[in-house]
C-alpha cells in the first residue's frame, strides 16, 4: 500500500472532497486524524475509514482560530506520535455576486477560512514534520485559482493566494525535507457547487448558473480522481516534486513521476507571468 503507516491530518474531512481523500488514504494504509467543525460528519467519515482498516481519530477544530488549530495538531500528535501528511481541504465558497454588493463580513470570512486556515494549519504542523524528518503538505486550490471566476472574487482570490503560498513554502521548507504542493480538484458536484449554482441564479449570472447545473447534474469532475491525486502527491511517486499546482482533470499525474526532475528545473505547474 502506497501510504502504509503514514499519519495524515486532513481538514474539512467531514464530507465532500475531504471525505473522499480520507477514504482513499485509508485504502492505502494511512492512519487518519480527521478534522472539521462538525463532529457528526467526522464520525461518519471515520466509520467508513475504519471499515477499510484505518486507525482514525476525530478532532473538532475551526481552522480560522489559532488556538483551535494548534490543539488540532497537538491532538493528532498525541494520538499517533507524528504527522507525515497534512491535507488542507477546509474551505468555503463565500459570497456570490459583484464585489461591491458582497457582504463585507462574508467576504473576509472566506479569506479567513480558505487562506488563513491553510496558513495556520501549515504553521502548526511544520515543526512536527521537521522534527520527524520531513513530510508532505497538500493544499487544495480550486476553480478560479488560475483564471478569473466572475462573481466569485473572495473565493477566487483565496484559491489563487493558496498557490503562491504553496510556492513560497516549498522554498522555505526544502531544507527540512517537507514537500508542499497544491491540488486542483476540478469542478466536482459537492455542496459547494450547489451553493454556487443557487447563488448564481440569485444574482442573475446565467453563465455561472448553467455551468453549475452541468456540474450538479452529473457533468462534474470525478471526486475519485481528485482523491487519487492526493494519494499520488502523498506517496513516494511524487518524491522531489514541490511548489507545484497539479490538476486532477488537466494533468496526467500518474505518468509525471519520470518528469519530476525536468519539472523542478522549470516553471511548469507554477503561477508565472508569461513573458512571451
Amino acid at each position: 500500500m502506497r501510504l502504509n503507516d503514514k499519519v495524515a491530518l486532513i481538514t474539512g474531512a467531514g464530507r465532500g472532497i475531504g471525505r473522499a481523500i480520507a477514504l482513499a488514504f485509508a485504502g492505502e494504509g494511512a492512519k487518519l486524524a480527521l478534522s472539521a467543525r462538525s463532529v457528526d460528519q467526522l464520525e461518519e467519515t471515520a466509520g467508513q475509514a475504519r471499515s477499510k482498516g484505518a486507525e482514525t481519530c476525530v478532532i473538532a477544530a475551526d481552522v480560522t482560530l489559532r488556538e483551535s488549530v494548534e490543539r488540532m495538531a497537538l491532538q493528532a500528535v498525541e494520538r499517533f506520535g507524528r504527522i507525515d501528511v497534512l491535507v488542507n481541504n477546509a474551505g468555503i465558497v463565500g459570497p456570490i455576486g459583484a464585489l461591491e454588493d458582497n457582504d463585507v463580513d462574508a467576504w473576509v470570512r472566506t479569506i479567513e477560512v480558505n487562506l488563513v486556515g491553510t496558513y495556520l494549519s501549515c504553521r502548526s504542523v511544520i515543526p512536527v514534520m521537521a522534527a520527524g524528518g520531513g513530510g508532505r503538505i497538500i493544499n487544495l486550490s480550486g476553480s478560479g485559482s488560475t483564471s478569473a471566476p466572475y462573481h466569485l472574487s473572495a473565493y477566487g482570490s483565496s484559491k489563487a493566494a493558496i498557490i503562491r503560498l504553496t510556492e513560497i513554502l516549498s522554498l522555505e521548507l526544502a531544507d527540512k525535507n517537507i514537500q508542499v504542493n497544491a491540488l486542483g480538484p476540478g469542478s466536482i458536484h459537492t455542496r459547494m457547487w450547489e451553493e454556487i449554482t443557487d447563488g448564481a441564479q440569485a444574482v442573475g449570472d446565467t453563465e455561472l448558473y448553467e455551468f453549475g447545473l452541468q456540474v450538479t447534474g452529473g457533468g462534474g469532475a470525478s471526486i475519485e480522481r481528485a482523491a487519487e491525486l492526493a494519494v499520488w502527491l502523498a506517496s513516494d511517486a511524487a518524491d522531489g516534486l514541490s511548489g507545484r499546482l497539479i490538476h486532477a482533470v488537466a494533468d496526467d499525474f500518474p505518468n509525471l513521476t519520470p518528469q519530476i526532475p525536468e519539472i523542478m528545473a522549470s516553471d511548469r505547474y507554477t503561477l508565472r507571468r508569461d513573458e512571451g
